[in-house]
């Protein structure tokens, strides 16, 4: 806890052993057990479905003839043409990403995570639109589309996670988390293929390709935009934000119902208890801080933002999770990976694939390569963890780099000769999409999401987005001009960069698995900070009931009898704290 020390880390490890006695193993079967939780956390993911889709499907279309005719100067083909405009034509998404993330924090704290999704959608289906008209409305009709569509891509990438994090039990938060991803990946793959398919409309061939080509797979994220937009009417709010809000009764009746558990029960009263002391506490700090902004009101709110974007950097500890946020999420995008989703049939042909048709198929085996490496991500991340699942995976990806590049480097102008060459490059794109896709794909979201305090998570989740869409946008800005300009040094320059993004993982990020969002600040240390917080969260426990319940202390009513309960809601003799049981669920 923040400003806690040896002793509020000692009060949090004991809280930490007794939810570990009540919720058993992590795992698939833990997924199973919280079905209902998995099940809410898997159709918010549609928004991730909505984000791959759209990274994945326009790399197909860019590669089309019609869509090349369409717009001309903004999608040459052409090795010797200027790349700088294909360029922002892809990269302009990212751009709008970038200030769809940076808006999101407020919309997500004041209208809530549920309805700042709605919103998301609502500006995503608005770009799509407009990309459509574009028909008659022209060229730069794609680029505004494509721009307001990635501010709704931006916010739901952002809003989702949070979302995921907040509903999801500690046990199999990691995995849900890890959901989004996946979500992505499967994106991504039925875009490639929808791809591929469209690309025959009319014929493969410049003259005889009609729009419709590239006009079915754009118009189509609209569907699975609308079913987000009206099932989300039906999903719970996250309880932590009905807490920090002041609806506790309302809080404890949505954990009890995510959980399928008493609303009595210990785990929901312990982790109703551990929210609403994060919440106090840094409702607290705020009035002790920022007295004038401690009414909730949305202009204060927006105030606050700003006042809570500059908290990340004053403190060791939060400075800290700046670091590992935003650096994280830099060597996430210079590993190269969209890069690959972005110029997959570009890269494919510079590496001696000939034909669109045949690149666009390579290309969608991209796709299920990806999606299948994530699934086990999503099983086993609670498990594992997060520093060895990203250390390895980047060591992985950084070696199929330094392999393409070699390969590139001695048979560049002369393919046809060595097409088995090419087609050993092929598999190295493979095999760098599966590394990513059990690693930097889900856990870097995971990290992201977390690590924050209650009152800084919407920013500093932000904050860490902010710098994958930023440098996202820049990996697509420059990676035409790479390829043209450097070619194999582009293999190179993103294999280094990978190589130290493993090594910033192993000494410098912290294991957080199967840790409460709240515990996280036990996590990155208490240096600098007042022992009057200590002070001030310790009496908070006290007066809310949560130290008696950790210590069993009380006549068996209200919160003091949790400590007299089993997992399975029966009375029982009172456990020692820091003696967990151990069950698999």
């Amino acid at each position: 806890m923040v400003g806690a020390g040896d002793a509020g880390a000692a009060f949090y490890d004991a809280a930490l052993h007794r939810r570990q006695a009540l919720m058993g193993a992590s795992g698939p079967r833990a997924l199973v057990k919280n079905f209902r939780v998995f099940s809410i956390a898997a159709f918010a993911c549609i928004g991730g479905v909505l984000y791959g889709y759209n990274q994945g499907m326009f790399s197909g279309v860019l590669a089309m003839p019609a869509f090349q005719q369409h717009m001309g100067e903004y999608a040459p083909m052409d090795p010797k043409a200027d790349q700088t405009k294909k360029g922002w034509l892809t990269a302009i998404l990212e751009l709008g990403a970038w200030i769809g993330t940076l808006l999101s924090g407020f919309l997500a704290e004041v209208l809530s995570r549920k309805y700042g999704v709605l919103v998301a959608c609502t500006v995503f289906v608005l770009g799509v639109v407009i990309q459509a008209a574009s028909v008659t409305a022209g060229p730069n009709a794609v680029l505004a589309g494509r721009f307001i569509t990635g501010m709704g891509v931006g916010s739901l990438a952002m809003i989702i996670p949070i979302y995921n994090s907040e509903v999801a039990p500690p046990e199999v938060r990691g995995a849900l988390v890890a959901t989004q991803q996946l979500a992505i990946c499967f994106g991504i793959m039925i875009s490639f293929w929808i791809d591929y398919g469209t690309n025959f409309i009319g014929g493969t061939e410049a003259g005889k390709q009609t729009d419709a080509a590239w006009l079915v797979p754009i118009c189509l994220q609209i569907a699975p935009a609308l079913v987000l937009f009206f099932g989300m009417i039906f999903m719970p709010f996250s309880p932590r934000w009905l807490v920090h809000h002041g609806r506790e009764e309302e809080a404890r009746k949505v954990l009890a119902h995510l959980r399928d558990l008493p609303a009595d029960h210990e785990l929901v009263e312990l982790e109703f208890l551990e929210i609403k002391a994060q919440s106090l506490f840094e409702k607290r700090t705020v009035a002790l801080l920022f007295p004038e902004l401690q009414e909730p009101t949305a202009w204060n709110i927006f105030k606050l933002q700003f006042v809570s974007i500059k908290k990340l950097f004053q403190t060791r500890s939060m400075f800290k999770r700046v670091i590992v946020a935003t650096v994280t999420m830099f060597f996430q995008q210079w590993t190269g990976i969209n890069a690959v989703l972005y110029y997959a049939p570009s890269i494919f042909l510079q590496l001696g694939l000939t034909q669109t048709t045949t690149s666009l198929l390579a290309t969608g085996v991209v796709g299920i390569v990806m999606f299948l490496a994530t699934i086990p991500a999503v099983l086993y991340i609670d498990r594992v963890g997060r520093k060895p699942v990203l250390a390895i995976g980047a060591l992985g990806m950084a070696t199929c780099h330094i392999i393409i590049a070699v390969i590139v480097a001695k048979n560049i102008d002369n393919w046809q000769e060595h097409r088995a060459a090419g087609w050993a490059a092929v598999c190295m794109v493979w095999l760098f999409v599966i590394h990513f896709g059990y690693s930097w794909g889900p856990c870097a979201w995971i990290i992201v999401a977390e690590i924050w305090p209650l009152s800084t998570r919407p920013y500093g989740v932000a904050l860490g987005a902010s710098s994958n869409w930023m440098n996202n946008f820049i990996v697509g800005q420059v990676t035409p001009d790479m390829l043209k300009n450097i070619t194999y040094g582009t293999y190179i320059i993103f294999g280094l960069l990978t190589f130290m993004g493993a090594a910033f993982i192993w000494f410098f990020v912290p294991e957080t698995k199967r840790l409460t969002l709240e515990e996280m600040d036990v996590v990155f240390g208490s240096e600098g900070t007042a022992q009057a917080d200590f002070e001030r969260m310790e009496a908070i426990n006290a007066e809310i009931g949560l130290t008696q319940l950790l210590r069993g202390d009380g006549d068996g009513s209200g919160p003091e009898k949790m400590g007299k309960v089993d997992a399975a809601g029966n009375s029982g003799g009172e456990k020692e704290i820091g003696q967990p049981e151990h069950r698999e669920i």
